[in-house]
């Protein structure tokens, strides 16, 4: 039906005669005169029709925005003064011979030629089709395209093996709520939608395959928000007979080698690293963002003999933290910003926020420092904050005292949230890994360990003797990488051996019966010659979504959910008839 495409006229095709298909994005009438810009997935041409075809001329007066149309016309020079330098083809125009409507269409409930953001997202996905037609939307999805097939050619370059997994599975616990499949066949059970194909994974290694990877669904029935939603896809990787080592460096080399093809961005080789404990102490985050160059300093051992108790207090407590946070230049905020930024904090539970706007330090010591706080800080405290911050003239400190946990989740915010206010960013992109997490943490509620990660995360082999004695000692062997603040991956070299596995099982309350009933398939396999193996999962949602530029994965995916969990164009989720409950031996009731 087509001989070129739209976009991709150029001069080199001056006299010839072409055929294009495409949609109408924008008619002009000049005077008897009709313009069309016709569009394609590559672009846009303009199309001359002049009066002097009355049969063709009659075609385009009928025209409207998105029509389909088909078009054979001659190739030529615009007239002198009238190209455009913005467009591919704004060179050269297409004097229309023949001109055919394939298609009407009915005026589109949003503008798709000049598009400012100002439809809503609930129509934008009504209308999916129709959204995906806009030129950005196309330009993401075919950035999309062209990542996911650069991560293919790595690991086949590397010989892994892409294998399926499948999607009805059993319901095991990873950390969020399973979506649910009730079997027709055995009435009374479910499937359940995998949330990654972690077991399937590890069965493959024992299975020899050596290396795998699987573009893969997964699906989480949690709460949602920018950078989630209840189905997305991961690049799912394990690999056999790797130490963490090596197997981080291969997938840093792919990481640049995607941003090198994609985006021609030379990213840093290697990627810096930093341990949990590291991240948490100077940025608050286990996935900060190093583009920002602001740091938490502790000051807790400068506070402990102070009189101001909102100090003094969480300075003794083994389990508060102090620090500062040293904003250059930031004296020049006001007091409606601060105090702006001291509502944000209490999202994240701090009570307030402390701070010392640096006057003239210089010159004038404590005098040049202006603070309601200062009254309660002696000398000798005082001289120590500066000192330890390096703060000078101009600058601001903020101050975080509460327990380590809300001192770390709200300063860390306070810093991201600076760091893009006062476009304080460094460089473009900043990846790294963080290594070194806790193997588990407490839950003070429930009163027992849980697995940081996942309960089939391997302990650090110097460790191994403290799984009982002291868990929360216990290091893992887990590793993430981020990237401008973002986890775009996570992963770890897995539990090999069936006695550990039982060891972790019995420390996070699995009793022998439940991790039988959950994984007895697991721990067979694990008593077959299991080998040392380890993997990880990148999000390829929230790495286009980086990559792209975008402000939500929902603008990457082709039909993404809304935030809650429906789809406008489909109606999903819906009601079934009674007929095919009976099926399925199930009956609603009332939630009350």
């Amino acid at each position: 039906m087509r001989s070129h495409l739209c976009g991709l006229l150029d001069s080199s095709l001056i006299d010839h005669e072409t055929t294009l298909c495409g949609w109408v994005q924008r008619r002009r009438d000049h005077g008897g005169v009709i313009f069309i810009d016709l569009r394609d997935h590559s672009g846009v041409v303009q199309i001359v029709c002049d009066p002097d075809r009355p049969a063709t001329f009659a075609q385009a007066e009928q025209a409207r925005s998105e029509y389909v149309l088909q078009v054979r016309g001659r190739v030529r020079y615009r007239p002198s003064g009238t190209e455009n330098r913005d467009l591919s083809t704004g060179l050269i125009e297409l004097l229309a011979l023949e001109l055919t409507i394939l298609n009407p269409a009915e005026p589109p409930p949003f503008q798709l030629d000049d598009y400012h953001g100002d439809t809503s997202e609930e129509v934008r996905l009504r209308y999916r089709y129709l959204d995906l037609r806009r030129p950005e939307m196309q330009t993401r999805l075919r950035k999309r395209s062209l990542i996911v097939k650069t991560l293919r050619n790595y690991l086949d370059q590397h010989d892994f093996l892409e294998v399926e997994t499948p999607i009805l599975t059993r319901s095991t616990p990873e950390g969020a709520r399973d979506y649910l499949v009730p079997s027709r066949v055995h009435p009374g059970e479910f499937y359940a939608l995998p949330q990654s194909p972690q077991l399937f994974k590890q069965l493959l290694m024992m299975s020899g395959m050596d290396r795998y990877y699987q573009v893969a669904r997964c699906f989480r029935d949690e709460d949602l928000r920018a950078d989630r939603q209840p189905e997305f896809t991961q690049l799912d990787i394990e690999v056999s007979f790797l130490n963490e080592d090596a197997l981080m460096t291969l997938m840093e080399n792919m990481i640049r080698q995607v941003f090198d093809t994609v985006l021609e961005v030379r990213l840093p080789d290697p990627f810096p690293r930093l341990t949990y404990s590291e991240a948490m102490r100077r940025f608050g985050s286990d996935r900060p963002d190093l583009r920002i160059p602001l740091e938490l300093i502790d000051v807790a051992d400068l506070m402990q003999t102070v009189e101001f108790r909102v100090f003094a207090e969480p300075a003794a407590n083994p389990n508060g933290r102090v620090v500062a946070l040293r904003v250059p230049k930031g004296g020049e905020l006001s007091r409606k910003a601060i105090d702006e930024y001291t509502q944000f904090v209490s999202i994240y539970g701090a009570k307030g926020l402390a701070y010392i706007k640096v006057n003239q330090w210089a010159n004038n010591g404590r005098d040049g420092l202006q603070s309601p706080i200062l009254k309660h800080l002696p000398d000798a405290t005082i001289n120590g904050i500066m000192a330890r911050t390096g703060a000078t003239d101009g600058d601001l400190i903020f101050f975080g005292a509460d327990s380590a946990s809300v001192v770390n989740e709200a300063m860390g915010a306070l810093r991201v949230k600076l760091g893009r206010d006062l476009a304080l960013f460094t460089d473009e992109w900043q990846p790294l890994w963080v290594i070194d997490f806790p193997m588990f943490e407490y839950d003070q509620d429930a009163k027992r360990w849980t697995a940081l990660h996942h309960p089939f995360t391997a302990p650090k082999l110097d460790q191994l003797d403290r799984l009982e004695t002291d868990p929360g000692s216990c290091l893992s062997r887990a590793y993430d990488m981020v990237l401008n603040g973002s986890e775009i991956g996570g992963g770890s070299i897995r539990i090999h051996r069936a006695e550990v596995q039982r060891r972790v099982f019995e420390l996070l309350n699995i009793s022998p019966e439940d991790a039988e009933d959950r994984f007895g398939f697991l721990l067979r396999a694990l008593q077959y010659g299991c080998p040392p193996h380890g993997g990880i999962a990148f999000g390829i949602d929230r790495l286009v979504m980086l990559m792209t530029g975008s402000q939500s994965i929902r603008e990457v995916m082709a039909f993404p959910k809304t935030q809650a969990a429906s789809c406008p164009l489909t109606g999903a989720p819906s009601e079934v008839n009674e007929t095919q409950l009976r099926e399925l031996a199930l009956r609603l009731r009332t939630r009350t």
